[in-house]
């Protein structure tokens, strides 16, 4: 684990990767302002080294997390009022992002008892990415191929069985924009349409790596290992948008919320080298204001405030200048 957190930091750290860096840390100074430069650059270098630690965990994840194993790795946060959205029979969808150790979360699920479908983007090389498929299946969790897979979960559902997603990274063009950090950001729209059709309730939670001197189960956290604490953050019933005038506005942007707090809950365990607000709505690439009927949308947000939302507002007109001013149509 020291190796790999070393491996990550050289990494990202590197002069090859000197302008990745950079636009990483313009993304952290824009999410968290109150990071100088020089804080948001060391939060990008631990970004990365996070990344590389997960890497190797993901590697000793089915001999750790094992029937008799996993509470020495893996303690719990408060999930009062929530672990009924779980138990009570409904269908269930799981949602989490890249920050902490997604893979930590499903398998933990599912050495409790709690057998997933979950989506996955299959790797690039096929040897590891049989091993992963084969090993999570030992412990129920079933992985499948994002690509084509949506014909498939509508029947998965139906049948009870719990599908989580990763969920926070850029949803292209046709994506839903809402609001992460005060910017309009493209979002899946898939997980709301299912969970509409389907009544489900949507469970945001994570698993968020426990730092050195952290207590938990009586036991303290020591600088290396595998060592997670699993969070609910917020549960989404179908009782919370069936009264909005737009449901799966609601819903999204509710999850993308969620998947804010989860950052601001653990920074330095979140991929700030995705480009998460490249693909731009379709007003800021037409050099037009913000259309009315979405500022009315944003003021439906229960947890935004009037000044909030013409932050937000105010942040798309200046991308708007910017796309057109350099001639472009998505943003680094």
């Amino acid at each position: 684990m020291r190796a790999a957190a070393a491996l990550g930091r050289a990494f990202g750290a590197a002069r090859f990767n000197r302008n990745r860096v950079d636009r990483a840390t313009e993304r952290v100074r824009f999410a968290l302002p109150h990071f100088d430069r020089a804080g948001a650059r060391e939060l990008v270098l631990a970004s990365y080294e996070h990344l590389c630690r997960v890497a190797i965990e993901i590697g000793f994840i089915p001999r750790l997390l094992n029937d008799d194993g996993w509470i020495q790795h893996v303690g719990f946060g408060s999930f009062a009022g929530s672990l009924d959205a779980v138990f009570q029979g409904r269908p269930l969808l799981m949602l989490t992002g890249h920050v902490g150790n997604w893979e930590v979360l499903g398998y933990t699920m599912a050495v409790l008892g709690f057998p997933m479908h979950v989506v996955y983007r299959p790797l690039d090389m096929k040897p590891l990415d049989q091993w992963v498929r084969r090993t999570r299946a030992k412990r129920g969790l079933t992985l499948l191929d994002k690509f084509g897979v949506a014909d498939e979960l509508p029947r998965l559902i139906d049948s009870g069985i719990p599908i989580g997603f990763v969920a926070d990274q850029n949803a292209g063009d046709k994506g839903l924009f809402v609001p992460f950090f005060g910017r309009l950001t493209s979002t899946y729209k898939t997980i709301g349409l299912l969970a509409i059709r389907h009544r489900t309730n949507v469970v945001c939670s994570m698993a968020r790596r426990m730092r050195p001197g952290e207590e938990t189960l009586g036991w303290t956290v020591g600088v290396h290992g595998l060592c997670y604490q699993i969070d609910i953050v917020d549960v989404i019933r179908p009782e919370d948008w069936e009264s909005r005038p737009d449901p799966l506005f609601y819903l999204t942007a509710r999850y993308r919320h969620a998947l804010q707090k989860m950052v601001e809950a653990a920074p330095e365990q979140y991929l700030w080298m995705h480009r998460i607000w490249k693909s731009r709505p379709r007003h800021e690439k037409a050099d037009q204001p913000v259309p009315p009927a979405l500022r009315e949308k944003l003021r439906s947000l229960d947890w935004l405030t009037e000044a909030d939302v013409e932050a937000i507002c105010e942040q798309s007109e200046r991308d708007r200048r910017y796309l057109a001013e350099q001639g472009l149509s998505r943003l680094p």
